[in-house]
């Protein structure tokens, strides 16, 4: 079974900054990390070859650093990578982005493809959804459950507001999964040291004979006009006492703001 896992690269959340003047994300020296939900993604892909068999390529676009976001995911136990890196990506938005990773893995070949239901920096759950619909496959969100593996057709449980679909479907298909799918597991140190040795496979705009137009930032319907940090609020009310007085000063101050 050939099976695509599509990562990212992200800022780890805990350094996040904002540049005042310029209202976007301060990237020099900030870590990186691999999207923590594609990660369960990986997880997915390695379980459903171990029970089906095949191979499990990551696959993520990026600029030349990304590649050691790929040697993390074959160092936990992907068998290969390709990085989709060119200057024509730049600025690409969710749907220049699905569809630069549409085309790559039309070259590819996948039974199955796995993402991550968001990135934490974008949030906006789009990619793998338009990615599917670029392939003019199936896709199913918010896997929370792989019931069962089969050569022609997968199980799932698909997460909803009110408990769970069970699914049924075909393949080939795109699963985006949430994080109550399982635990991801560590880079084992055989693993490591194949990362190492790794060929990361790199493509570029030529090589996935893509529309240039439909590319980067002139490919990209949606463009980020500003952004900008929540202002700190400082009014705020730390009550005292036993829960009871707490209570009785909660109610106090809702009455005196008529909210009761």
């Amino acid at each position: 079974m050939r099976i695509v896992v599509c990562i990212k690269q992200v800022p780890d959340s805990a350094e996040v900054r904002i540049n005042p003047e310029t209202n976007t994300l301060i990237r020099d020296g900030v870590p990186t990390i691999i999207n923590p939900y594609d990660l369960h993604a990986l997880e997915a892909g390695l379980q459903i070859r171990e029970t089906a068999g095949g191979k499990v390529t990551v696959l993520t676009m990026g600029p030349p650093q990304a590649e050691t976001a790929l040697r993390e995911a074959i160092s936990m136990g992907a068998d290969d990578a390709v990085l989709l890196t060119d200057r024509a990506f730049a600025g690409s938005d969710t749907w220049a982005t699905a569809y630069t990773l549409s085309k790559a893995i039309e070259q590819i070949g996948a039974d199955v493809i796995l993402c991550g239901k968001q990135a934490i920096d974008g949030d906006t759950a789009q990619v793998g959804p338009e990615m599917a619909e670029f392939m003019d496959m199936p896709h199913i969100s918010y896997i929370r459950k792989i019931v069962d593996v089969a050569a022609d057709k997968l199980i799932v449980q698909r997460l909803m507001d009110d408990g769970y679909d069970v699914v049924e479907t075909s393949l080939p298909v795109l699963l985006t999964v949430v994080k109550e799918l399982n635990v991801p597991r560590l880079p084992s140190l055989k693993g490591k040291m194949a990362a190492k040795k790794a060929e990361i496979k790199k493509m570029s705009a030529a090589d996935l004979k893509a529309d240039e137009k439909n590319l980067g930032l002139n490919g990209s319907p949606t463009q980020v006009k500003n952004i900008f940090a929540p202002e700190s609020k400082t009014d705020r009310t730390m009550l005292e006492g036993t829960p009871a007085e707490k209570i009785d000063t909660l109610v106090k101050e809702l009455v005196g703001l008529k909210c009761i």
